[in-house]
């Protein structure tokens, strides 16, 4: 399938959208008292830092909604508002947040249901509105409902287009594009949609693995096995990695993308000399801004010396977790939850460990005076900070006896 010309088709056609829908000043206002917060506020001018009795919270100078997902939650409610008595369909969660997506079936969005892996088309009616979300769909996504004669409303983040413009580039000079990702990730979904001919690496010993073939030959059976649910249909590594590209799900953490990049650029390099390089290698900058700088900003808040870490995200958050896991390379105690629900009742949290299921863990808050590190994912509206951020308030003052004051 061209999937560059059929983009160019229904990017021209009269029922998709990649813009609002001129109700700005209202879903502005919405937006920002159901998710803003004058704590948080309080908080970043104050130099990130603020004190109340025992606790002193120190907050990620870059943290929170990014302006990829403020733009997609906007457009899902211009949608509601612009279409109140049409039937409106999300293909996905609109970002990973569970209160954000609650919010959207409050007001009547429908969610289109996974049985068995499988996304259920079979309830998307001609005419319906199909919403899709911030990090995208697949090609065979859209033009089923293209097809279908459905309202399409596109909230892809542009530094998600990014990278499918880079993997078409790898198409078009037949180079296999390497995508540093989760396979399972909705967005490595939608990327390798765009692909031609892809090999999906989940880490940097995924990433040698494939070096070391490339170098050295292997067992074909075992990469294939290997990279069975992570490659292009017909992959043949003794064919498919002698021209390769490479490209990330713009959540993955940059430092690791990077290392992945130059260790095939000097593979490549090994395998066929400098001189042959370009033929053989191409990179393009896909990693995200916001995702980047939230990165930088809590690798700098773990230098600060700090009793523990709290970090904000939905659990299917990829780069909420990549944020966790810069904690936990610190050494610092890390707990990584999705509201302030999970805190309490008493001196206890309901967490994720990293790549572990919930778990419950008693006297989290040690005693006495403490810094608490705080951040949150690119998807994570500051409402929900600021109820986490009071609840650890409330907990401490309860613990000596002193009343909250709010």
């Amino acid at each position: 399938m061209d999937t560059k010309a059929f983009k160019r088709s229904l990017n021209s056609s009269a029922n998709y959208h990649r813009k609002g829908f001129g109700h700005d000043v209202e879903v502005s206002g919405q937006m920002q008292s159901e998710y803003q917060s004058h704590l948080i506020q309080k908080i970043r001018e104050n130099h990130y830092r603020l004190q109340q009795g025992e606790v002193t919270i120190r907050l990620a100078e870059a943290f929170g909604f990014c302006w990829g997902v403020e733009r997609a939650v906007a457009m899902a409610y211009e949608t509601r508002q612009h279409f109140p008595n049409e039937r409106i369909w999300i293909t996905n969660e609109i970002i990973h947040n569970p209160s954000v997506n609650q919010r959207l079936r409050e007001m009547q969005v429908n969610f289109i249901a996974v049985e068995n892996g499988q996304k259920d088309f079979s309830v998307v009616n001609r005419g319906d509105v199909v919403i899709l979300p911030a990090f995208g769909a697949s090609v065979q996504e859209m033009q089923l409902l293209n097809d279908r004669g459905c309202t399409i409303v596109d909230t892809t983040c542009p530094w998600v287009s990014k990278v499918w413009n880079t993997v078409e580039k790898h198409k078009k000079t037949n180079h296999t594009s390497i995508i540093h990702g989760k396979y399972k990730h909705e967005e490595t979904i939608a990327t390798s949609s765009f692909a031609g001919t892809y090999l999906i690496v989940l880490n940097l010993a995924e990433a040698q693995y494939v070096c070391d073939y490339i170098l050295n030959g292997g067992n074909r059976d075992e990469f294939m096995s290997k990279f069975s649910r992570a490659c292009s249909e017909g992959f043949n590594p003794d064919r498919d990695l002698q021209r390769v590209g490479i490209a990330n799900q713009t959540t993955m953490l940059k430092g690791e993308t990077e290392q992945i990049g130059k260790l095939f650029e000097h593979t490549m390099m090994k395998k066929y000399g400098p001189d042959q390089l370009n033929e053989h290698f191409l990179a393009f900058n896909t990693i995200c801004d916001a995702t980047q700088e939230r990165q930088d900003a809590m690798f700098q808040l773990v230098n600060e010396p700090l009793n523990l870490m709290v970090v904000i995200g939905g659990y299917n958050s990829s780069n909420t977790t990549h944020l966790q896991e810069i904690a936990i390379e610190r050494g610092i105690p890390s707990y990584h939850i999705d509201s302030a629900d999970r805190i309490g009742p008493g001196n206890c949290v309901e967490h994720k460990p990293l790549h572990q299921d919930l778990t419950v863990q008693e006297n989290w808050l040690p005693d006495g005076p403490i810094v608490v590190g705080i951040t949150s994912g690119a998807s994570t509206p500051d409402r929900v900070v600021e109820r986490v951020i009071e609840k650890i308030f409330e907990l401490k003052a309860s613990s000596v006896g002193v009343a909250f004051l709010g």
